[in-house]
């Protein structure tokens, strides 16, 4: 039998997945690679053989070591494991499982914990760039018990607040990457931005959608995704990003008018099947998006006159809070409150050979 790795599987925010410690992995991506698709259980829609939760948010790896850089903690590295193909990719970032990663590093003594709250600065390997958490550590130690609530998780949970630096560009390198705040393609006006994740804004009405329809609508909506597909995979080269085919990224975001007083209402792919919520780094880039004049979100949002503005980023189980700090009508850094629970500590599996 397999001696099996060690493996912490958390949820963080509104995603879950397994927390490795780069040491106890593979230096080989590619064995890398399949060692995390065995343990999901994928290629399969149910992952039934592995620990995967038969979607997107559910099948998700994070790998964590000490940092060597002087001006972080840890080195983060996000993993999406396709649910449905042999695919593992690192061409995205996650907002979710950061929120996790914070509590882990302290829980495993790769950060020492300060006091009441512990910031933990980690360096984001997808992206090349900066966050900053704060971690709840009364008397030291970790607590996953707190007040704060975020929509889609049922419950409240401790904190972990996520502040993004200077993320405009991080993979497409350029906030807008085909150098124009709206494109057309296959005749409907896109906005191409990058602000932590790559994501297409769109109207939903120019795809003859209202915005409010519910995840399931849109996931069975065949027409709709296979125009979104079609888009996507033109926007790819438009973005830097190249073939997208078997990539995660970019993001499609419909967007429309808040209904429920927030900044701007979204319906957001992920890239083929429809968000729950939207993901942490996507609504960094759909709020800076919402408050840039000549964006396709412009004239959907309601955009508060302070500097530093709260944007409510509503979504299919509620709404995501972006705090954005403004300099010279500039968005110079994103802070968002996610929660995290640790939901077992122990030794995963992968296939016998």
């Amino acid at each position: 039998m397999s001696d099996g790795i060690p493996c912490v599987w958390m949820r963080g925010g509104t995603s879950k997945g397994g927390i490795f410690n780069a040491a106890d992995l593979p230096t080989d991506e590619s064995s890398r690679d399949q060692l995390l698709l065995e343990i999901m259980g994928s290629p399969d829609n149910k992952q039934i053989d592995g620990m995967g939760g038969s979607d997107p948010l559910t099948s998700k790896a994070g790998v964590v070591k000490k940092s060597s850089r002087p001006d972080c903690d840890i080195d983060y590295l996000f993993l999406q494991v396709f649910v449905d193909r042999a695919i593992v990719t690192d061409a995205q970032n996650c907002g979710n499982i950061l929120a996790a990663v914070g509590p882990y590093a302290v829980e495993q003594g790769l950060v020492q914990a300060t006091g009441n709250v512990t910031k933990v600065n980690v360096f984001m390997e997808n992206t090349d760039q900066i966050a900053v958490l704060q971690v709840q550590t009364p008397n030291g130690k970790v607590t996953y018990q707190g007040d704060a609530q975020i929509d889609g998780v049922p419950g409240k949970s401790a904190p972990v607040t996520c502040e993004f630096r200077e993320t405009a560009g991080s993979t497409c390198g350029a906030l807008y990457p085909s150098g124009n705040l709206m494109d057309s393609i296959d005749g409907i006006d896109v906005t191409l931005i990058d602000n932590g994740m790559p994501v297409v804004v769109l109207a939903a009405s120019d795809l003859e959608m209202s915005g409010s329809e519910s995840r399931d609508e849109l996931d069975n909506d065949t027409d709709l995704k296979r125009r979104l597909e079609s888009i996507r995979l033109q926007a790819g080269p438009m973005m830097n990003l190249g073939d997208v085919t078997e990539k995660s990224v970019p993001k499609m975001s419909l967007v429309s008018a808040a209904t429920k007083g927030g900044c701007i209402s979204t319906r957001t792919f992920i890239p083929h099947r429809c968000h729950a919520s939207i993901g942490v780094l996507g609504a960094v880039s759909v709020a800076t998006a919402a408050i840039t004049p000549g964006t396709v979100a412009r004239s959907l949002a309601n955009v508060p006159e302070q500097v530093e503005k709260t944007l409510s980023i509503e979504h299919p189980t509620g709404e995501m809070t972006v705090v954005a700090y403004m300099k010279d009508d500039q968005l110079i850094s994103a802070a968002l409150l996610r929660t995290a629970r640790k939901l077992f500590e122990g030794i995963v599996f992968p296939l016998e050979k």
